[in-house]
């Protein structure tokens, strides 16, 4: 059973201090609420403390605990005797505090066991609030979500663990699966060559892994991970006739060969789609994959292999600038 005191409520700004100043609202305040709260799943009751005895309750809470009424009776009558000492415990630290009180708790009704969330307010010195939620599919969702990312977790472990066999002495990068910055540089070279000749068009992407907090809490695991997807996705969204390296510590370039600017932004922007929907897991929890793109155009944004560099490196610091999770596309000078 987990117990939150919830000492916001009182807090000037908040709705149980604006309420306290229009104290001639009184039952209609109460009512109101009552009715937003319902369709949303929430069931509310309201026991006498003198007794233990219910007085008031939402017409679900009843369906909720699969008797016929709540009204006129005590916790021990509803659910199973020896499950109401934490309900009894909580309500004396709701009474005591005098503040809302924010409790989970696992019943037995009726052999099924269920899972609640029950919020707790003391009405004057008489009378006790509860709202009940009911969480047991949420639960359930949670678990079969949880075991979902377990097994991703476990396929990709083993996709790269047999990748990184295949690739020993390839020159890859051990984490990513990609050539690395010498390759790139070379390629680059034969690029610009080739398309001077032949008068043709490439684009030169570069590719940084967005910056995250939560991420970088993780340590250096999750940052490998996040590597990892990426490079799984540029091998798996390039052609051959195309170049994917590694050319830096969360930095990544693509030359696509013979593809004009717009046509580059296309495969890029549908590329970093892909990304931001892809599962990267580490420990049973889902990194995201956020990525930014600079992408610059030979010969129409430079023809020199550092200006190219220069302007796709310049497109991706504004992508990141705008908050990142975006492809930018080089500025080009005219005259």
């Amino acid at each position: 059973m987990e117990i939150t005191a919830d000492s916001s409520a009182i807090q000037p700004g908040s709705l149980a201090h604006w309420l306290g100043e229009h104290a001639e609202l009184g039952g209609e305040a109460l009512a109101g609420l009552v009715s937003l709260i319902e369709p949303l799943g929430n069931q509310a009751a309201i026991k006498s403390v003198a007794n233990g005895r219910y007085v008031f309750a939402s017409v679900g809470l009843a369906q909720m605990f699969e008797c016929e009424t709540v009204i006129g009776r005590t916790d021990a009558e509803v659910i199973k005797p020896d499950e109401t000492t934490a309900l009894r415990r909580v309500e004396q630290t709701v009474m005591a505090q005098r503040l809302p009180v924010v409790s989970e708790h696992k019943l037995e009704i009726n052999g099924r066991r269920r899972e609640f969330g029950v919020t707790r307010l003391a009405l004057g010195q008489d009378f006790l609030l509860s709202v009940w939620h009911e969480r047991t599919e949420e639960r359930h969702r949670e678990s079969n979500l949880q075991r979902a990312l377990a097994q991703i977790e476990q396929q990709q472990g083993a996709i790269e663990q047999v990748r990184r066999e295949l690739q020993k002495g390839s020159g890859r990068d051990d984490v990513s699966g990609l050539y690395l910055r010498p390759q790139f540089d070379d390629q680059l070279l034969r690029e610009i060559d080739l398309s001077s000749r032949e008068h043709r068009e490439f684009a030169l992407v570069v590719i940084a892994l967005d910056a995250s907090s939560a991420v970088d809490a993780l340590g250096d695991e999750a940052q490998q991970r996040l590597l990892e997807g990426i490079g799984r996705m540029l091998r798996a969204n390039t052609r051959a006739m195309d170049s994917a390296c590694r050319i830096g510590t969360h930095r990544f370039a693509v030359l696509l060969s013979g593809v004009g600017l717009a046509t580059a932004h296309a495969r890029m922007e549908q590329l970093r789609r892909q990304c931001a929907a892809q599962i990267v897991v580490l420990n049973g929890q889902d990194l995201g994959l956020s990525i930014s793109m600079g992408v610059s155009s030979f010969p129409h944004t430079a023809s020199r292999q550092d200006e190219l560099m220069s302007a796709s490196e310049a497109a991706v610091h504004e992508a990141q600038r705008r908050g990142g999770n975006q492809v930018v596309l080089a500025s080009i000078t005219f005259g």
